[in-house]
């Protein structure tokens, strides 16, 4: 299972590229193989930093491994890869140690390969993300076959050596140039470089070894989760090959949209209706939450679109305790369809309240009148 190319480097998922250049150089001063020859772990961590940086370095392949991983980029590691950049570190060698001499391409890898990672969205709601839950996801991979358990082979039989490329999966080719002899490897067309030949496939699975199933996986979604947040689960994806190491699973979360509640980061906010009453007298009112209904308390002379803070029941921190806040904006209604008697007595409040105070503020007239006579006043002076 590859490492995280952020681990490897040592730097965090926010780096700024020159972050990532001064580390890697720094990785790489200290594992050349040329000053720790014959050491093993060195090479792997100079290998594993060449890696790492020809992703993060560039910002296509880097936005494409923090959104889908390694399998996103494993195609196309090295090209683009700026060498130019580290002349001076004597690094010319870094190609030829993971592709071989000469600077030829690859051929098909005989030994072991790692699956591919997979990705899995999974829609949850927004009481799911702010308190937690267990859900069982179904999505397919590939597995060894049951019948020919990964050799391709029918039962009874065996994968024979290629006899074109004598099991090496590599065709070497000598060619005379104006330089003199070069020698050149390809993947053998015979056995399509992988060293044996199936005579007789299996009938399962055709001769890939491989089969596409269906497999379920138990998912723990964490309290306070966020929209977008990516779980890990390290090797539930593509089985590998030869024996190689299976891929990683992905489960990306997507909060499906409340119809009363609005999160921002752990803050969750709504609107709530009160009367003309409860809003000029005062009042107690219930209003919901996530974590349930709770009473807030209205005071006297309460305007449309005033907001108030409910501490403590919002949505829970994932790396703490503590718990964001709730906003709630009341919203005064207008009463409809009234009987004679309270159009009434809505009248007789009216014909004995000043504007100012129906309108719990200066009113709009007011307003007009008071900025043209400053404007009159600022032209006669």
């Amino acid at each position: 299972m590859k490492r995280d190319y952020y681990e490897i480097l040592g730097v965090s998922r926010e780096a700024k590229a020159d972050e990532i250049k001064t580390a890697y150089r720094q990785i790489v001063k200290e594992n050349h193989p040329d000053k720790n020859p014959g050491d093993e772990q060195a090479e792997k961590r100079f290998k594993e930093a060449t890696e790492a940086y020809a992703v993060l370095s560039d910002t296509e392949k880097r936005r494409r491994y923090n959104q889908f991983g390694h399998s996103s980029v494993e195609d196309d590691v090295f090209s683009g890869f700026n060498m130019s950049d580290f002349s001076d570190l004597g690094l010319g060698d870094i190609f030829s140690m993971f592709f071989g001499g000469g600077g030829g391409s690859r051929g098909r890898s005989r030994g072991p390969v790692r699956g591919s990672d997979l990705r899995y969205d999974l829609r949850i709601t927004l009481e799911e993300a702010a308190f937690g839950t267990t859900k069982a996801v179904e999505y397919a991979r590939s597995v060894v076959c049951g019948e020919c358990k990964g050799s391709g082979a029918a039962s009874g039989t065996q994968p024979v050596t290629c006899s074109t490329c004598k099991g090496t999966g590599q065709v070497r080719q000598v060619q005379r140039t104006p330089f003199g002899q070069m020698a050149t490897s390809r993947p053998c067309s015979a056995c399509q470089g992988h060293g044996q030949i199936i005579t007789s496939p299996c009938g399962r699975c055709s001769g890939k070894g491989l089969m596409r199933e269906k497999t379920t996986l138990e998912v723990t979604v964490p309290a306070g989760a966020e929209d977008n947040l990516s779980l890990y689960y390290a090797g539930h994806g593509e089985v590998g090959e030869k024996g190689g190491s299976a891929g990683d699973l992905y489960v990306v979360l997507n909060v499906k949209r409340h119809e009363y509640f609005e999160r921002h980061g752990d803050d969750v906010y709504c609107e709530v209706p009160i009367t003309f009453v409860q809003a000029a007298l005062g009042a107690d009112v219930e209003v919901p939450t996530l974590h349930g209904m709770v009473s807030i308390k209205i005071p006297e002379g309460t305007q449309t679109g005033k907001v108030f803070r409910v501490r403590g029941m919002g949505i829970p921190q994932r790396r703490n305790d503590q718990r964001g806040d709730q906003h709630v904006r009341v919203l005064v209604t207008t009463p409809v369809k009234l009987t004679e008697q309270q159009k009434d007595l809505m009248r007789q409040f009216g014909d004995m309240t000043p504007e100012e105070k129906l309108q719990g503020k200066k009113s709009f007239w007011d307003k007009v009148k008071q900025n043209i006579q400053n404007a009159k006043e600022s032209l006669d002076r």
